[in-house]
């Protein structure tokens, strides 16, 4: 429990030092993170919509 918390704590100071060194970066990843998740996502419930179509 204590390593998690301790790698929790290092992302959180990772994260925070980013912010504040380039926050247009860490900006620009996120646009393209949350894009690129929202992308998976939406082929994801496609393939499943077409399977469930080809299924019935």
């Amino acid at each position: 429990m204590g390593a998690k918390k301790g790698v929790l704590a290092l992302v959180v100071v990772f994260v925070g030092f980013w912010m504040f060194t380039d926050p247009n970066g860490l900006a620009e990843t996120a646009r393209t993170a949350g894009s690129a998740g929202w992308d998976g996502t939406r082929e994801v419930f496609s393939a499943l919509i077409r399977f469930l179509n080809e299924l019935f």
